[in-house]
């Protein structure tokens, strides 16, 4: 029996998160697992990724073969290079989270309100135009 370590998929249609299971390679992509070894969580930020490490090696020692997506997230975790004998990658590198933007108040903005914006519509002024100048114009003939 040819064992796969794959993700199986879970969550909603735009929110996907997987599980990493060691299956048989004839079983469909979410179908039965031998086991689960871990979590990959994409659309957090920072993505989630939880790995058991001894029961990985354990079944990359017994032959299981792990997918290309698999294989990526075992490079980062280390996992594979400490399978492999070569040196552990760097840490991963958590983003700083981003200052939150300062508030209006705390920037020294005054809350006096100076009423409603005073924005006259342009019809209206023509219309008032042009009133006005046929009104000047009717009395000025007559």
């Amino acid at each position: 029996m040819a064992v796969k370590i794959k993700l199986k998929r879970l969550g909603k249609i735009r929110s996907p998160h997987y599980r990493i299971v060691v299956a048989d390679s004839r079983t469909r992509r979410d179908g039965r697992a031998i086991e689960e070894i871990g979590k990959y969580h994409p659309t957090y930020n920072p993505s989630v990724i939880e790995v058991d490490a001894d029961r990985v090696a354990y079944w990359l020692s017994v032959g299981a073969q792990p997918t290309e997506p698999v294989l990526a997230i075992l490079k980062k975790t280390g996992d594979w290079q400490k399978f492999k004998g070569e040196p552990a990658p760097a840490p991963l590198l958590q983003q700083p989270e981003k200052p939150a933007r300062p508030s209006f108040e705390a920037i020294g903005g005054d809350d006096e309100g100076k009423g409603e914006a005073i924005t006259q519509k342009k019809k209206a002024e023509k219309k008032d135009e042009a009133s006005a100048e046929s009104s000047s114009s009717a009395s000025t003939e007559a």
